[in-house]
């Protein structure tokens, strides 16, 4: 989760690190730090505990550190404490050599011990200091010797950016199930732990593959196996632009991205869409192929694993397959059983969740067919699955996600389609009205964001609450999840959600007077019973937020206050009912001053277990 940049080139390297890192501030941290080669004179650490921006003010905003080259970088603690001392980046004893390190040392301390021994002394209680001992250890003027061999002898995840005192104007790259990007340019070249960090500088970026060294000089990129081979690589161009990153006058990301929604489901629908039919040119699987599944798992965390909950019921409907859905972070864990003519949809917006990386890999190994739903073009798990569906959401910065989410949601919607169609369990007249229902989402979300002076009004008045719940059936239920996490973790409130229908087995014992209830009604088969689910915890005291489609007026007469969302095919109803409770939880935030986009404790993308 932590975030790396490096730099060599023409320009001052210190205002171009500090600026990448606070394009990575989303990843979460909770101290900062560069290293500097000062005119090949020495390496220069500078670190400090809390915001970017204690760092910036002792340098100046980096104008008081000279030098062309340097590696940059925010962490996340681990192993050891938020500090100074344990801030990246680390050197070794002679200070000759400078590391930054995203991921986790599983044998740090065997490796700890050892370097002990041979007169290593250690200053922090990092894993990450290891390395930079373990370079010098192994140091004998060749880094790339060096490094290979502290491959050889590292277990666990990590991504590296590598400065030696007696190679300067370079970078060494490195990477193992961490995230880590390089960047070319005119001016320079970058390593990067996700793309937001250099657009402003370039979109033109190498993806370095597990177990690779990169070799950044000011004019030269290249790379290396392990065994020092030299590689080919073809470059990338990014189409994201720097602006789609930036605020654009929103005070928060979240809501920007938030607004960003209509956008994003149409880049990412109308490619899908030819002759009205469903295509995905890019999956890479025949129609025999995606006709022959006979069992579905969709793995996700977070957010992920939501749009899983709500997409079974979408694609068991539309395909008659039965499908599972399942925390990525457990699948691996209890030796899951996949039969035959299993496909395994695995999301994640980054594509670089270690969970999902890792339950990705285990349902390879069983045997399944393995499609990848990702944001970010050319990540970890999009290389490394049998297919992929890209989500067209541009950048995502806030913590909490929601156009990816939305983004999810149709790309599932639009798969279910096509393996129904496939299948021949959609009729015609049906299948043209899930077309048209689908390319209608956008122009809906839109309705809904053009009416949120409403949902800022009531969240102001419920940003002192304590406790809210939330209860849904069916789809709505799915829905509900997500509203309660959205809420929980930007508002650090606590909020569950429930299955309606399970109120009597327990949990209505936890209502109490004026405790809020957020309830969605907006299946029509379902409706009256959750009504009555809503005179049962209204009887009991509670204040009831009611949110169901356009027409279902009577929900008034039990719901203390009501949004109406538009009307669509009640298998799409997510993708509008989403909408009003992330506006809450992001007004409630506000209402209560908390960091919208970078809650407490948590990290845009979790890259180590």
């Amino acid at each position: 989760m932590c975030g790396i940049v490096g730099y060599v080139g023409k320009k001052q390297a210190a205002p171009i690190l500090l600026n990448g890192l606070a394009k990575l501030e989303y990843r979460g941290y909770d101290s900062a730090g560069i290293a500097v080669e000062n005119k090949g004179d020495k390496i220069e650490v500078i670190k400090a505990k809390g915001r970017l921006s204690v760092l910036s003010d002792m340098t100046d905003g980096g104008k008081a550190v000279a030098g062309n080259c340097g590696i940059g970088h925010t962490r996340w603690a681990t192993h050891g404490e938020p500090s100074g001392t344990n801030a990246h980046p680390h050197v070794c004893s002679d200070k000759t050599i400078a590391v930054v390190h995203n991921g986790i040392i599983e044998n740090y301390l065997e490796l700890k011990d050892k370097l002990i021994k041979n007169g290593a002394k250690f200053v922090s209680e990092t894993d990450t200091e290891v390395i930079a001992h373990l370079l010098k250890y192994y140091y004998t003027g060749d880094p790339m010797d060096a490094i290979t061999k502290v491959m050889m002898h590292v277990s666990g995840s990590y991504a590296f950016g590598i400065m030696f005192h007696d190679h300067p104007g370079e970078i060494y790259a490195v990477r193992k199930d961490s995230p880590l990007i390089v960047g070319q340019s005119k001016d320079g070249n970058f390593i990067a732990s996700d793309v937001p960090a250099i657009l402003e500088y370039t979109r033109d970026v190498y993806y370095i593959q597990n177990m690779e060294i990169c070799v950044l000089k000011e004019d030269s990129i290249k790379f290396y196996n392990i065994d020092k081979e030299e590689l080919e690589k073809e470059v990338q161009h990014i189409e994201w632009d720097a602006k789609a990153a930036e605020k654009e006058g929103f005070e928060h990301y979240m809501m920007k991205e938030i607004y960003e929604q209509p956008k994003a489901i149409t880049d990412t629908i109308a490619p899908r869409i030819k002759d009205g039919k469903i295509v995905f040119e890019e999956l890479g699987l025949t129609d025999e192929e995606l006709k022959s599944v006979e069992h579905i798992v969709i793995l996700g965390c977070g957010s992920a694993y939501h749009v899983g909950l709500n997409c079974k019921y979408v694609l068991e409907n539309l395909t008659r397959i039965p499908v599972d859905v399942e925390l990525a972070s457990e699948f691996r864990y209890r030796n899951p059983i996949v039969p035959k003519n299993t496909c395994v949809i695995v999301i994640s917006q980054s594509g670089e969740t270690a969970d999902s990386l890792a339950a990705l890999r285990e349902a390879k190994k069983l045997g399944a067919k393995v499609i990848a739903v990702v944001n970010v073009v050319g990540s970890s798990i999009a290389r490394e699955a049998d297919a992929t569906i890209y989500t067209w959401a541009g950048p995502e910065i806030s913590v909490a996600t929601t156009k990816a989410y939305s983004t999810q949601m149709v790309v599932l919607y639009m798969l279910g389609m096509l393996i129904g169609d496939l299948k021949g369990l959609i009729k015609k007249a049906d299948y043209e009205n899930l077309i048209t229902e689908l390319q209608s989402l956008p122009e809906k979300v839109q309705r809904i964001l053009d009416e949120k002076e409403r949902i800022q009004w009531f969240a102001h008045k419920y940003a002192a609450a304590q406790d809210i719940f939330f209860i849904g059936r069916g789809i709505d239920y799915a829905a509900c999840m997500e509203g309660s996490l959205k809420l929980k973790e930007i508002s650090y409130i606590h909020s569950e959600a429930y299955a309606a229908g399970e109120l009597k087995h327990g949990t209505i014992s936890l209502i109490e007077n004026n405790i809020l209830v957020v309830s969605l009604a907006t299946q029509s088969a379902l409706y009256g019973k959750t009504v009555s689910n809503i005179v049962e915890v209204k009887s009991r005291g509670a204040f009831v937020f009611g949110v169901t489609s356009a027409g279902n007026y009577t929900m008034e007469d039990v719901a203390d206050f009501t949004v109406y969302v538009p009307k669509t095919n009640e298998l799409f109803m997510t993708s509008l009912t989403v909408i009003p409770l992330q506006l809450f939880a992001y007004y409630v935030s506000c209402a209560k001053g908390l960091d919208v986009d970078k809650p407490r404790n948590l990290a845009k993308s979790v890259t180590v277990e």
